[in-house]
């Protein structure tokens, strides 16, 4: 079964209990009391106990902090900062999924800083602000196969104050290390399995279709959606199926790796919906995946006939692409509509303009307007493809 050390593009561990290094990896870093941020859920679950009680066996002084939403806002990072000081930690270990990972992160990079959270939002210079010496280490652990964050420079938190997600972003808060083992996510039920995957898939395909040059990020990307394409459907099937989530977990990584070379309107429109609605980010990515393909498609057709043939289709091409997607949603019980998630189109307006001004929307092969965003958004709830 797979297990490799790589240091692209930073130090990963991959393979089956590679967990378990998890202090040694905390001693060579000089991590001596770290504090590990999880989500609620994760938080009551034996196996983050176990991993607490390993590190702390080692001679380290591990702690707790799990007050994380399923979209993380600007307080509890606020709260993040105020226990990682109180009880004196030196380091993070980001351990969960996207929502942990991302808030992990911004609490290793808020420790050190004198400014607020929102100074340092991926706009213009705003990251030449950040006080470096001030940031914490860390070691991120996904337990989900989605969002990549793990290998990410940046974090997505809610400002609640504007209801709007914000991309907070260092090229320092890239993780120092990485473990990517997936007998971590072998309870992840198959909903969850289907709906963070298709994230994953999202990532890469945006990343491929973007209008910036990247060669290297598209190459990357292209393999992602192949992996997705055998594995994904085996992953959800079996959920203890250790090479299909072992291979998640590589295209998660290779997902957020590839959208260095930008993203484009599902995430454009992902990321205010989940500020509103405070819906799954994976789900929202999902539905809004073939409403996107199609609005792009006179820029994107091109690569898209490549890549299907990389995927050996019997018929390469777009409709064929769409069709798969289609196919593989149904197979993965991903909803067809916004509305299907209780998402209708009042805010229609409100929406358009946070898409139309989100940071992922510079990245769309099309320059969409807000009026084309109203007009995407309100196809997706009604499901007119």
């Amino acid at each position: 079964m797979y297990s490799a050390n790589w240091n692209y593009p930073t130090n990963i561990r991959v393979g089956a209990g590679r967990i378990n290094e998890l202090a040694e990896l905390c001693q060579s870093l000089e991590m001596y009391s770290p504090l590990l941020i999880t989500d609620p859920g994760l938080a009551a679950l034996p196996m983050v106990k176990k991993v607490i009680a390993d590190v702390n066996a080692a001679g380290l002084s591990c702690g707790l902090f799990s007050a994380i939403k399923t979209n993380p806002s600007g307080e509890n990072i606020e709260a993040g900062v105020k226990h990682f000081k109180k009880n004196k930690h030196d380091s993070v270990i980001a351990f969960g999924g996207g929502s942990a990972l991302d808030a992990a992160k911004a609490v290793a990079l808020m420790v050190g800083q004198q400014k607020p959270i929102w100074d340092f939002e991926d706009v213009g210079d705003n990251w030449t602000k950040v006080n470096v010496n001030g940031m914490a280490p860390v070691i991120a652990v996904p337990t989900t196969a989605g969002t990549g964050s793990e290998v990410g420079r940046a974090s997505v938190i809610t400002d609640q104050q504007q209801h709007i997600k914000k991309i907070i972003f260092h090229p320092a808060m890239l993780p120092a290390h990485v473990i990517l083992d997936p007998e971590l996510t072998v309870g992840l039920p198959p909903i969850i399995t289907a709906a963070t995957g298709m994230d994953a898939l999202s990532h890469n395909i945006e990343a491929l279709c973007s209008s910036f040059y990247h060669p290297m990020a598209e190459g990357i990307a292209i393999e992602g959606i192949r992996l997705i394409q055998e594995f994904l459907p085996r992953a959800v099937k079996d959920g203890t199926d250790i090479e299909a989530r072992t291979q998640m977990l590589v295209c998660s990584s290779m997902g957020a790796t590839a959208f260095q070379k930008g993203l484009g309107a599902m995430h454009a429109l992902a990321h205010p919906l989940g500020a509103l609605f405070d819906a799954h980010h994976g789900t929202l990515n999902a539905i809004l995946m073939p409403y996107v393909l199609k609005v792009n498609r006179t820029e994107i057709e091109s690569r898209i006939d490549r890549l299907t043939q990389y995927m050996n289709f019997d018929s390469p091409g777009f409709d064929r692409f769409l069709d798969w997607i289609l196919q593989l949603r149904k197979e993965l019980k991903i909803p067809h509509t916004l509305s299907e998630i209780s998402i209708g189109g009042s805010q229609a307006e409100i929406i358009a303009d946070m898409a139309f001004h989100d940071p992922s929307a510079g990245g769309n092969p099309i320059s969409l307007s807000a009026a084309q965003y109203k007009q995407l958004f309100l196809d997706a709830v009604t499901g007119n493809l």
